[in-house]
């Protein structure tokens, strides 16, 4: 399903312009051809739809569960800090890299300071992470904005081709008015085309990432829990052991 996904995106991204090829003609089908007329302004969009599939399936793979809340790592974690052993717990923390671990870490190193202070660690270390996950797509995010933007502006050069051309020869000449024209409605389908299907990829890997985020916060709390139960328990201890005389 992942590598449909990816090859569903490379090939929009890299056929984005065939489909407004039917007027020009027949050779015009091919992408070959359809860049050529769309003029100076195709080569920074194509550029553009590299990156965006780049970083699109680099994020695709990144994000996947197992990268950011590995399951054993989670539930060998949650064996130790249910015992209340928060020591081979950390240790745990450190044996693994992800997102996940570093922000239990984050708590587990300050669990003997107290319940507030192990608060305000995962929440810092919580932060950090999920500004950095999110950060990942902010490149996805400009090159949907941008590409719209270039396709206007290779509207405009377009435009201004046709009409350099009617102040050149005249109106009597259709075929020269009529490649500006092309090249100035390919350029805004293609910028267009790039820009929606760069935007849908960011909105759907923004969701992805939030959705991990929410499921760490989750288990961040549940920490949080832990030690509140542990410290809980400890003073209730500590209030029988002061009763006996």
């Amino acid at each position: 399903m992942r590598i449909w996904l990816s090859s569903a995106l490379a090939l929009s991204l890299i056929g984005a312009t065939p489909a407004f090829a039917a007027p020009l003609g027949g050779d015009s089908f091919w992408i070959v051809g359809v860049f050529a007329k769309g003029g100076f302004m195709m080569w920074p969009i194509l550029i553009c739809s590299i990156f965006a599939m780049a970083i699109f399936i680099e994020r695709f793979i990144s994000l996947r569960r197992s990268n950011i809340i590995h399951p054993r790592f989670i539930n060998e974690v949650r064996e130790h800090w249910e015992k209340r052993d928060f020591a081979q717990a950390l240790k745990v923390c450190r044996k693994h890299d992800v997102p996940i671990s570093r922000i239990l870490r984050a708590g587990l190193l300050r669990a003997d300071l107290g319940v507030l202070e192990t608060e305000r660690a995962v929440e810092g270390a919580g932060g950090h992470e999920a500004a950095w996950l999110i950060s990942r797509l902010r490149g996805l995010g400009v090159i949907a904005s941008i590409t719209p933007m270039l396709g206007l502006l290779g509207t405009v050069s377009g435009l201004i081709r046709s009409f350099g051309a009617i102040a050149t020869s005249g109106p009597g000449n259709p075929s020269l008015v009529a490649a500006g024209v092309a090249e100035a409605l390919i350029a805004t389908a293609s910028g267009l085309m790039v820009g929606v299907i760069a935007l849908g990829g960011y909105h759907f890997l923004r969701g992805r990432t939030e959705r991990l985020i929410h499921e760490m916060e989750e288990v961040s709390i549940d920490l949080i829990e832990g030690i509140l139960e542990r410290f809980i328990s400890e003073k209730k201890a500590g209030e029988k052991a002061d009763e006996v005389p």
